[in-house]
């Protein structure tokens, strides 16, 4: 499969290029910038030479998107699965009376905004694909049954992914695709934390178990974990 993963240079982006490319996929590495925490990417591609391609990708900006994707296009002729992985935490410790509004922006951008135009732009290739995958890198905070207080920027615009997903959901499930929000749980990452008690590397495995669809979902679920197990709206 050829496979688009943003956010790939680090966290959970990193973890599942290095399992997909393990396993003989394709990789199309998207990164926000050569210059941003490289070192991890290219030595990965090294290792699999043949299998990933690094693609600069700052999906905070259309015009890098839609830059990026026409250059794929130039290179490949389909994508079969997209994986939405890049995301910021901004603003952990605001409260509701110091909320920064810049950090509400920023975080919409990229954690909303930035699979929205992702999945836009990178479409047409994805139509020539088979057995189509959307996964959308999303999280417990935002679900609405266990709000809790803070991660004010953070929680809404993944409850809003899982919105975003549910859409897509309804209207390409009947076509074939999967079209997941994946909870890839509390994992130890630059975002988790050291005290984070998952390994990103077995979340890595859990979904692309998913897009390789050894694990079967119900159509009627959208936000899932990464074992495939479904979780409260």
């Amino acid at each position: 499969m050829n496979i688009l993963v943003t956010g790939a240079n680090r966290g959970l982006g990193l973890e599942l290029t290095t399992e997909a490319a393990a396993r003989g996929h394709r990789i199309l590495a998207g990164i926000r910038s050569l210059e941003s925490s490289k070192e991890k990417i290219i030595e990965l591609q090294q290792r699999y030479p043949n299998q990933i391609i690094i693609v600069p990708l700052d999906t905070s900006e259309e015009h890098s998107v839609t830059y990026a994707a026409s250059e794929v296009a130039q290179r490949e002729t389909h994508i079969d699965v997209i994986i939405n992985s890049a995301a910021i935490l901004l603003g952990r410790e605001q409260k509701l009376d110091d909320l920064s509004f810049e950090d509400m922006d920023s975080s919409f951008r990229t954690n909303l905004y930035g699979p929205m135009m992702v999945i836009k732009h990178f479409f047409p290739l994805l139509k020539k694909g088979t057995k189509q995958s959307i996964i959308n890198i999303s999280s417990e905070a935002g679900s609405f049954s266990n709000a809790y207080g803070g991660d004010y920027a953070y929680a809404l615009t993944k409850s809003a992914l899982n919105m975003f997903s549910a859409q897509l959901h309804k209207q390409y499930t009947p076509q074939g695709y999967q079209v997941f929000a994946v909870h890839p749980g509390w994992i130890r990452t630059d975002m988790g934390g050291d005290k984070a008690p998952g390994d990103a590397s077995v979340s890595a495995k859990g979904i692309i178990d998913l897009i390789e669809r050894k694990v079967q979902v119900n159509d009627d679920v959208t936000f899932i974990d990464f074992r495939g197990q479904p979780m409260p709206i």
